[in-house]
């Protein structure tokens, strides 16, 4: 079993038409009502099912009661399942989502495939190499509140991505985007047939619950591996911030790019790290959960065209509703048994994946 969900490794590169990007980079008087509109719209949509999800599950909750302070809260049933079963897993849903999704746009621009995904270029094969060893050798090793499993995975994507990044980005030198997809793809394939590798020595137990981390999982049962994983979320998204508008003129073809007067090495080497950085965070935290890199930015396109202005943002709020909205369904569809989030994924984003490819054709 290989960690690879959503992703493609010969699907040729199908740019955005030019005209349409162009279109995209002319600033028109209605740029910032658009704006306005989109971020809010997806903003609410994902304020409204942060509210809402934890209220739903196998276990019906009063939420007046989760916040009664005259009842003690090792009495308090309710706010038990409320603070500590269900807020934390919504929370994480929601920065997995929004990371995963942000990654996936940015990881399009950066490669001018709309094929491209977080998992494309090997960051989340070595991560998931890293879990499996953790699992597998049984590390007892801790770092404040990350736990083995999410450090040897965090440190198994920095080595997949210096690596990747080492290849395709020589000294001086805009990043070559060809090398950098070869070199992801092959180093996926090497990290995938390593953690079938570890399978087969890994004993039943230990075999379990590698399967199980790697079909995705958000059963976060505290706030603190959220706390651990926030500054990474953090330094990724501050530097989303600084991308998009680059990203458009990127989206056009290097020398159009440099033409316009934007710095392509640094800003590759920007959308490269910072997606990596979401990627690596997300992995982390939950597992490599599959296609919602490539089902929302394609999605959100649909909705608000393919300015990244509007795109990013809205793909990163889009995300973080689909993901929870999907962790809802895989805890309540046969509850009280929980299905995989990575699953339910899975099931959405193969036949729209499909479909893409078909269209595409």
């Amino acid at each position: 079993m290989t960690p690879e969900r959503g992703s493609t490794t010969t699907a040729r590169a199908m740019p955005a038409p030019a005209h349409a990007i162009a279109t995209a980079i002319v600033a028109s008087p209605s740029v910032r009502a658009r704006m306005v509109r989109t971020i809010g719209g997806f903003g609410l949509l994902t304020v409204v099912v942060c509210l809402l999800a934890p209220l739903a599950g196998s276990s019906h909750i009063s939420l007046f009661r989760a916040f009664d302070r005259t009842v003690p809260f090792a009495e308090n049933v309710d706010a038990q399942i409320f603070f500590i079963a269900r807020l934390p897993r919504v929370l994480t849903a929601a920065l997995v989502g929004a990371a995963f999704a942000s990654a996936g746009v940015v990881f399009q621009a950066l490669l001018r495939n709309p094929l491209a995904t977080p998992f494309t270029l090997g960051v989340s094969a070595g991560s998931s190499l890293g879990a499996m060893l953790a699992i597998t050798l049984g590390a007892s090793m801790s770092l404040g509140p990350l736990s083995p499993v999410p450090l040897a995975s965090l440190a198994g994507a920095g080595l997949a991505a210096t690596v990747v990044y080492w290849l395709a980005h020589p000294s001086g030198r805009a990043m070559s985007t060809s090398i950098l997809l070869l070199a992801g793809v092959t180093l996926n394939s090497f990290f995938s047939a390593l953690i079938m590798f570890v399978q087969y020595l890994a004993d039943f137990a230990q075999l379990f619950a590698a399967f199980r981390w790697l079909m995705g999982d958000l059963d976060v049962g505290s706030f603190q591996p959220i706390v651990a994983c926030a500054p990474l979320f953090v330094a990724a998204f501050a530097m989303f911030l600084w991308l998009p508008s680059r990203l458009n003129l990127l989206s056009l073809g290097p020398d159009s790019a440099a033409a316009r007067g934007v710095d392509v090495a640094r800003t590759q080497r920007l959308a490269f790290i910072s997606a990596s950085l979401a990627t690596s965070a997300a992995v982390s935290l939950a597992g490599p959960i599959g296609f919602i890199g490539i089902v929302v930015p394609h999605l959100v396109r649909l909705m608000v065209g393919v300015d990244h202005r509007l795109v990013l943002p809205a793909s990163a709020l889009f995300g973080a509703s689909f993901l929870i909205v999907c962790d809802l369904i895989s805890r309540t569809l046969f509850a009280p048994v929980e299905i995989p989030v990575g699953v339910i994924t899975a099931m959405i984003g193969g036949p729209f994946f499909l479909w893409l490819l078909v269209k595409r054709g």
